[in-house]
C-alpha cells in the first residue's frame, strides 16, 4: 500500500499533553476507566455545543456540572477546564517538522475556543489545522473527518489519521481513513516507523 500524502493528528493525549480526563475523573462522584469517560465526553450534549461552537464557556461549565452532577460551580469547572491542555510533548515540534518535510501534516481536533486561542490554533507545526468548533462539527462523526479530506485537498484513501480515542478511530476507519489508535508521542513515532513513514 502507498504512504499516505496526508498524515492527520489528533491534538490532546498524541501530540499534546492534556490532564483533562484524569483531572475530570477526580471530580466524578464514581470515576470511569479513561476510555469509558473518553467516549461519554464525546457524546455528551454540553461538550459537543460548545465543541462546535453552538454555546458559551458558560452555558458549557453549566451544562458538563449539570449532566455529570458535579460537585463544584460552573466557574470553578471552568477555571480548571481551561488549563487542562499543557502544551506539545517534547519531542512533538522536531517530530512535525521532520514529517512535514515529507508529507502534508494537519491536525483535527475536537476542541474549542478558549484552549485553541491559548495556543494560537497550532498553526505553525501543521499544513492544515482544524479545530470543531471552526468546523462545526466533531469526531467521530463522518461529517467531520468528511470536512477534514476536504480542507486537505485528499480522499480518505490518501490520509493516515492518529488518535487516543477508540471511538474516534473506529469511526475514522469506517470513513475510510487509515488509523492508528495511540496515547502519546512515543506511540505516535512506534506507528509510523512501523508502518515505514519515519
Amino acid at each position: 500500500m502507498a504512504s499516505p500524502t496526508v498524515l492527520l493528528f489528533d491534538l490532546g493525549g498524541v501530540l499534546v499533553e492534556n490532564v483533562g480526563f484524569e483531572r475530570m475523573n477526580a471530580l466524578l462522584p464514581t470515576p470511569s476507566p479513561e476510555e469509558e469517560l473518553k467516549t461519554r465526553w464525546l457524546s455528551s450534549p454540553a461538550v459537543r455545543a460548545f465543541e462546535t461552537g453552538l454555546c458559551s464557556p458558560e452555558t458549557f461549565a453549566a451544562g458538563v456540572v449539570a449532566e455529570y452532577r458535579l460537585e463544584i460551580s460552573p466557574e470553578t469547572f471552568l477555571e480548571a477546564f481551561t488549563g487542562w491542555p499543557r502544551g506539545l510533548y517534547a519531542g512533538a515540534e522536531e517530530l512535525l517538522a521532520q514529517l512535514r518535510a515529507r508529507y502534508k501534516v494537519a491536525c483535527l481536533s475536537n476542541s474549542n475556543a478558549l484552549h485553541w486561542q491559548r495556543f494560537g490554533g497550532f498553526v505553525e507545526h501543521f499544513h492544515v489545522s482544524l479545530s470543531s468548533h471552526l468546523l462545526g462539527v466533531v469526531k467521530p462523526d463522518a461529517v467531520c473527518f468528511e470536512a477534514a479530506m476536504r480542507q486537505c485537498g485528499v480522499d480518505a484513501a490518501d490520509a493516515a489519521f492518529f488518535d487516543d480515542s477508540y471511538v474516534n478511530v473506529e469511526a475514522a476507519r469506517r470513513f475510510g481513513l487509515r488509523a492508528f489508535h495511540v496515547n502519546g508521542l512515543a506511540e505516535v513515532r512506534r506507528a509510523l516507523v512501523a508502518e515505514g513513514w519515519l
